[in-house]
């Protein structure tokens, strides 16, 4: 056998590590029938001739939803049939990244296509007081502004949370239209957060005293109606604040009263809701939240822009207290598994198989360069990408580059390659093999001292190149 601890074993079992890995997201599929589960196949690019078209772009984001609590990615007890709908006419990812632990970091990297701590904005974890610092400066690159640039009209309904008024806001950052909210978490009806209200018609408050997720889904349908008819492409930044908390659903105005009361007095953080939300409210939270995003669904193919449109879903980090996490190890604001495997299904029907698994890992920041790529958006020199484009394997069939994936919050790091992770916490090194140990707990540190050392220096490598914490 070689010496396992001459090079990170990882680097040489991509393929390995993906079916290892990949058979747990397989197992996973426990919260799907069977024939589901049969009919799903290992990733294939479909083979097309002639000039692949710019697309529409809509990408959503679920707020804090875990990595399991999809059914089709194995929650026991959560039913999202069109959430499974949408990964059944794509790929389903099972291994998906966050770029950050918590929300606007993970924004920040998607919306620039760089590690957070390469702004000041993106040291914040979350960002949560408004300050000139804390966001997506104007003049930084973004998705959207490069996209405009490139012919495409953008577009943004639910959370920003790349930095607040004045500094801050989409309209600064290359969106055309805007619709929802500035902060990290408001109230699903009052639309208070700590910082006060915070519902917003670009840079006007707007009131609105509905439940949130349906507020968001109005605004929704009404974007694609609005593009319908439009001779140029576009992109939609479609971001929902469910399942965040506070625990509300539909029919939970007397909590929001209570909750709204307490932040208005004062208590900020009241709308932590640490006092309330039970399992059945979070499944509650997120079957709306498929059945609203079932509606935009709906609305994109009754106006014709389905064939012509790349959908990508995801989560901005991972599970929460109420999550479905199994059988990753830890939950949001953590490097481990659980903070940061998110779900990822991609659609375009026609140019994308359907009922396909792909095990390949994939991160936040390879979104943003697959987007420009997809669109011939080229991005400014001066602010290089982080992220991976992976138009040469969703639509030629190549492999994935081997590259590192990189973490880090202001408590914790962590580094992949291959099916190796480095990780630290409280002053201590981990080294996990995801192939063997996806839960983490088997710490390999002592045993492969080589490969610890070497993924170490690789971290503290990128590391070097990011703005400090304060």
């Amino acid at each position: 056998m070689p010496d396992p601890s001459a090079r990170p074993s990882g680097l040489s079992r991509r393929g390995l590590a993906g079916a290892a890995v990949g058979a747990v997201g397989a197992a996973a599929l426990v919260g799907t029938t069977a024939e589901t589960a049969r009919a799903e196949q290992p990733f294939r690019a479909i083979a097309r001739k002639g000039r692949r078209p710019r697309p529409n772009l809509l990408v959503i984001l679920a707020d804090d939803l875990g990595a399991a609590d999809l059914s089709s990615y194995g929650s026991p007890n959560i039913k999202t049939p069109n959430l499974d709908r949408l990964a059944a006419s794509g790929v389903r990812f099972t291994q998906g990244y966050s770029a950050g632990a918590v929300c606007s970091p993970t924004r920040i990297a998607l919306y620039t296509g760089r590690h957070p701590g390469r702004i000041p904005g993106g040291l914040q974890e979350p960002i949560g007081q408004a300050g000139p610092a804390n966001g997506i400066p104007p003049e930084h690159p973004t998705l959207a502004s490069l996209l405009k640039q490139s012919g495409y009209s953008t577009h943004m309904v639910g959370k920003w949370h790349g930095g607040f008024l004045p500094w801050f806001s989409p309209l600064k950052s290359g969106w055309d239209t805007f619709y929802g909210n500035y902060s990290g978490g408001i109230d699903y009806f009052s639309k208070w957060s700590s910082g006060g209200y915070d519902l917003w018609e670009g840079e006007q408050q707007v009131e609105d005293p509905r439940y949130y997720t349906d507020i968001i889904t109005e605004k929704a349908i009404g974007v694609l109606r609005d593009v319908q008819d439009q001779k140029k492409p576009w992109l939609f930044n479609l971001n929902f604040t469910s399942p965040h908390w506070p625990w509300e659903g539909p029919g939970d105005k007397a909590v929001s009263d209570e909750i709204t009361a307490k932040v208005k007095a004062g208590n900020g953080q009241a709308l932590f809701h640490y006092d309330g939300g039970s399992l059945d409210k979070y499944v509650e939270m997120v079957e709306n939240l498929d059945r609203s995003i079932g509606k935009v669904l709906a609305e994109l193919e009754r106006t014709g822009q389905d064939k012509d449109t790349l959908i990508l879903f995801a989560s901005d980090n991972g599970g929460e207290r109420f999550s479905y996490n199994w059988p990753f190890t830890g939950n949001k604001a953590g490097v481990n598994e659980g903070g940061i495997r998110v779900p990822a299904i991609l659609s375009w029907p026609g140019q994308l198989g359907k009922r396909q698994v792909d095990d390949t890992p994939v991160s936040t920041t390879d979104w943003t360069a697959t987007f420009l790529e997809l669109a011939g958006a080229s991005p400014d020199p001066s602010y290089p990408l982080d992220g991976t484009s992976l138009v040469p394997h969703l639509f030629e069939g190549e492999d994935v580059p081997e590259r590192d994936l990189f973490w880090r919050t202001r408590s914790g790091r962590a580094l992949r390659r291959g099916d190796l992770k480095y990780v630290r916490l409280n002053n201590t090194d981990y080294l996990y093999d995801l192939g063997a140990d996806v839960r983490e707990q088997a710490n390999l540190a002592a045993k492969r001292p080589a490969d610890l050392a070497e993924l170490r220096s690789a971290w503290e490598a990128v590391n070097a190149t990011l703005l400090a914490y304060a």
